[in-house]
């Protein structure tokens, strides 16, 4: 699924050619992927309205309409792209949602397994009030940070993965976050040290950094708006590097199921231990 920084990097590249059109209609095959209004009340309060802005709420494209606000989930598969009316794409046999824009445009919405959803709304916040703080943001402070692992007997790695602790984090980064911060993925959250805390606070930024940086990870269906594939896969510590070699220590990276996800780490590098605890 992508995360924060796949979504960013969608967000970014759809700017340009979004901002300024005027959505003239909307058309479905599959009208599970509009979540809500009904179909019907979603065509008829989308057509005519402009694009104002375009951002992104932990994993969600928020495309900011004159009324009313296009939030988009891309799920697993999820691919969302601007193209000529008449021009084909290699992505064209999974789309399952488009937005005829003016100018002879449309935006298109890919979705090999249709779980992506579409939200129409005039409220963003009520929609997506089960969110927690962004990440990269001041909301994202060590103190709320730290005082939302007192009490987590879960693993460190399912805390990171609560949406409602942390906004954006999913698999990947998390193991990433992990590895840059030397925790093992299984220790209990409510065992970090203070120091511990405080690293993962920042390795959470850096990891996630890193991914926009690179413009996220094509490793599946993840492709940018253009097309293209980031290239976060590349510089990855840990995710996806099982039985390979540890590029800091050269130990062997293994693989385990954690918080049902296959989970990364490096037994060298984040021996399983458990910290004093928050102080």
């Amino acid at each position: 699924m992508p995360e924060l920084p796949e979504v960013e990097t969608v967000v970014r590249g759809l700017r340009e050619p979004l901002i300024g059109r005027r959505i003239e209609a909307s058309w479905t095959d599959w009208e599970k992927t509009i979540h809500s209004p009904p179909l019907d009340e979603f065509k008829a309060r989308i057509a005519g309205q402009r694009v104002r802005a375009i951002n992104r709420r932990g994993k969600y494209i928020l495309i900011e309409l004159e009324y009313h606000t296009l939030v988009v989930h891309l799920k697993m598969s999820g691919r969302l792209y601007v193209a000529a009316a008449d021009a084909e794409h290699e992505a064209d046999r999974w789309v399952h949602a488009r937005f005829d824009l003016d100018g002879g445009w449309q935006l298109r919405f890919s979705d090999v397994r249709k779980f992506g959803k579409v939200y129409l709304t005039e409220n963003v916040a009520e929609l997506l009030n089960h969110l927690g703080p962004e990440p990269l943001s001041d909301d994202f402070s060590l103190d709320m940070f730290r005082e939302g692992l007192r009490g987590r007997k879960r693993s460190i790695k399912a805390h990171l993965l609560d949406q409602a602790m942390v906004a954006g984090i999913g698999n990947i980064y998390a193991d990433e976050a992990l590895f840059r911060a030397r925790i093992h993925p299984a220790r209990p959250a409510d065992q970090l040290s203070a120091e511990s805390a405080a690293l993962l606070h920042g390795t959470i930024r850096d990891a996630l950094g890193a991914g926009i940086k690179h413009e996220g990870a094509s490793i599946n269906w993840y492709r940018k708006p253009d097309g293209g594939k980031g290239e976060s896969q590349n510089h990855f510590y840990v995710y996806g590097r099982a039985d390979m070699p540890c590029r800091d220590c050269g130990d062997v990276i293994n693989k385990i199921r954690l918080a049902q996800r296959g989970t990364h780490f490096c037994p060298s590098c984040q021996p399983e231990r458990q910290d004093q605890g928050l102080s």
